[in-house]
């Protein structure tokens, strides 16, 4: 293919075209998956709906699960439909979903609305991550998806602001207004995002695919040379429990439990637990962008620290520090101190999960690899579910000032069984490629 500075200049406004516009989809994507949290302590102070503790957790739970169905459910539908088509359906559903929390009477229509938003909010990430990976430029595919990884810790971000700007003077219905803006979004993306070609290879539309890729000086991905059927991928999960796959295979699954727990449970509750512990809401908000700013910065810096020390041993020694921060959290400090605090735990806490499955990668057969991740991501979403109805339940309890500690002996959990799966593993696969590590998150 040619490669002359014409066609390269042009191939890098496509691929900043299709980055910017998957950036800004993935930030939508972070409003709203953290928007709950943000305006869940004026919900609980307010008692709206009759919200308790208990039930804000069902509430967060409900997300997630969603989140869960989501995700497993993408990959299939963008076969079916392609993966442009699945992005800008995603954010339909998710835009239309807040509305319906704007428009809740009670708690079964809001729960419907954030289990319909993580519908949406599970099946973005992945199939965007796909997008990037299409029209990144060449040897440049880690660097645009860990930089697309950054929208998700934004529009956390942006939910803590809006939160402040908006309940006070307006009410928290505002707030998820807000989150219905993406909507207007869904028209730009159809028009101007191009399809997968990956998607226009694996369909037969090969002179569409062609005409793209030389038009913009994209590399064009290689046809699978077969189509797996269902008994191959049963075959492939099988053999993740063959002989003594299956400890390991296990143990990266617990693992996975954990990290997911911890990462959801704190988004969730952080601002709850912040307020529980004395600070002031507009305190406990800008914890938020902090924990999200920390965020950002581990999604730069683990993938270079994995690189030099191993992703096992990063994850293991990420979770053990996650936990020591998420401790100092129950311990009411100075606010610049517990900035710095919080700010370190987002740094290693949005980043540890990475490091797991950067770990399966590496340790799996090529021929399953995808399978390994898929799956120990899948059960990890199961902790999603549990980390902020867990929550939920130690605040209803009146036992608020454990729900720190109980984040903290999950990132413990995850350390330990992390740490066992390497010491176990001594045989080690080829080592994956960054752009494998950074994408599986």
């Amino acid at each position: 293919m040619s490669s002359s500075p014409a066609l390269s200049a042009r191939g890098s406004r496509l691929a900043l075209l299709v980055v910017g516009l998957c950036w800004l989809a993935v930030l939508f994507d972070g409003l709203d998956m953290f928007i709950y949290g943000s305006v869940l302590p004026h919900l609980l102070e307010t008692k709206t709906f009759g919200l308790t503790a208990d039930t804000a957790g069902d509430l967060g739970s409900y997300a997630t699960f969603g989140m869960l169905v989501g995700a497993l459910t993408a990959g299939t539908v963008a076969d079916r439909i392609g993966r442009k088509k699945l992005m800008v359906g995603c954010v339909v559903l998710f835009s239309l979903a807040s509305g319906v929390c704007a428009l809740a009477d009670g708690v079964a229509v809001f729960g419907l609305g954030r289990t319909l938003a993580g519908v949406g909010l599970g099946g973005l990430l992945p199939t965007a991550i796909s997008m990037v990976s299409d029209y990144a430029p060449r040897g440049r595919a880690a660097l645009v998806i860990g930089l697309l990884m950054t929208a998700h810790h934004a529009g956390g971000i942006l939910s803590a602001y809006v939160a402040k700007w908006l309940i006070d003077p307006v009410g928290w219905r505002a707030a998820f207004w807000v989150c219905v803006v993406p909507l207007l979004f869904a028209p730009v993306l159809a028009k101007f995002l191009p399809e997968s070609l990956s998607f226009l290879v694996a369909k037969g539309r090969t002179e569409e695919a062609d005409a793209l890729a030389a038009r913009y000086d994209v590399e064009l991905p290689a046809a699978k040379s077969g189509r797996r059927t269902a008994a191959d991928r049963w075959d492939a999960l099988a053999g993740l429990f063959r002989g003594g796959e299956w400890t390991q295979t296990l143990l990266y699954w617990l693992a996975s439990f954990g990290g997911l727990l911890l990462v959801y449970g704190v988004a969730t509750w952080l601002p709850t637990l912040m307020r529980a512990e004395g600070y002031a809401l507009a305190n406990a908000l800008t914890f938020v962008v902090v924990f999200n700013l920390g965020g950002i910065a581990g999604m730069l810096v683990a993938g270079r620290a994995a690189d030099r020390f191993g992703a096992p041993r990063i994850s293991a020694v990420w979770f053990a520090l996650t936990a020591a921060g998420v401790s100092l959290l129950s311990v009411h400090m100075s606010t610049s101190v517990t900035m710095i605090v919080v700010f370190l735990t987002g740094v290693f806490l949005n980043s540890a999960q990475t490091m797991i499955y950067a770990t399966v990668s590496i340790r799996s057969d090529p021929d399953r690899r995808a399978t390994a991740v898929g799956w120990t991501s899948g059960m990890g979403r199961f902790g999603a579910v549990f980390g902020p109805w867990l929550g939920g339940q130690l605040l209803a309890a009146g036992h608020g000032d454990w729900g720190f500690t109980a984040f903290a002996l999950a990132g413990v959990s995850s350390m330990v069984f992390i740490g066992i799966a390497a010491l176990r593993g001594a045989r080690q696969a080829p080592r994956t490629t960054d752009q494998e590590l950074v994408g599986a998150h």
